[in-house]
């Protein structure tokens, strides 16, 4: 399963226990209230384990897209340095969306 659709199954999660944790203190129900944090809590976890995973993925990427950027300046492939730089641009933009 991608990062994407953990963090996806994360944030239904958590919405569904915030909806059964309203629900249960509109009817007083508080073994009801306290299931709907736990799932609310838990699918809050599943998407910070997700954005996590995409952090590392990104500092990857801007590692290998600085290091094709400077093997391409020099051997002076201008072409390398390019593809290098939007390699790193990628991975560096990747961790900004996931903090």
């Amino acid at each position: 399963m991608s990062n994407a659709s953990k963090r996806a199954k994360g944030k239904a999660e958590e919405l569904a226990g915030k909806a059964k944790a309203k629900v249960g203190k509109l009817i007083g129900n508080e073994r009801m209230q306290a299931e709907g944090t736990g799932k609310a809590l838990k699918g809050k976890a599943t998407q910070g384990v997700a954005k996590a995973g995409e952090r590392v993925k990104g500092k990857l990427e801007e590692v290998v897209g600085r290091a094709k950027k400077k093997v391409g300046a020099i051997i002076q492939n201008e072409q390398m340095q390019a593809e290098g730089k939007l390699k790193e641009l990628k991975g560096t933009t990747r961790q900004k969306v996931n903090k």
